[in-house]
């Protein structure tokens, strides 16, 4: 599923013009990027969490020339997995075993 597809489900079933369920999934994604930008935590229950992790600097390589590279400390998003959703993943048919 991809942004389009939530937004085309949202439209039909809250009976919503295209536009409008647009501005949702746009609004929730907006508050959700604010959030992590300013270092909290987000929390859907039965589905996961979202965190910003801290990594500190460090030598790197580059892989092409394998010349040593300072890395500078970052701040990334991650998603933790909740068990609700993990565990009805889990219930689903093995998709690679069809192919």
């Amino acid at each position: 599923m991809n942004k389009s597809d939530l937004v085309t489900q949202i439209a039909c079933q809250c009976d919503l013009t295209a536009v409008q369920a647009e501005a949702v999934v746009n609004l929730v994604f907006d508050k959700m990027g604010a959030a992590l930008a300013s270092g909290q935590r987000i929390e859907i229950r039965g589905f996961g969490s979202f965190v910003v992790k801290d990594y500190e600097s460090r030598w790197g390589r580059n892989p092409k020339t394998g010349e040593k590279i300072w890395v500078e400390a970052k701040h990334l998003p991650a998603f933790k997995l909740g068990k609700e959703l993990r565990d009805r993943v889990n219930r689903l048919p093995n998709l690679r075993e069809k192919q």
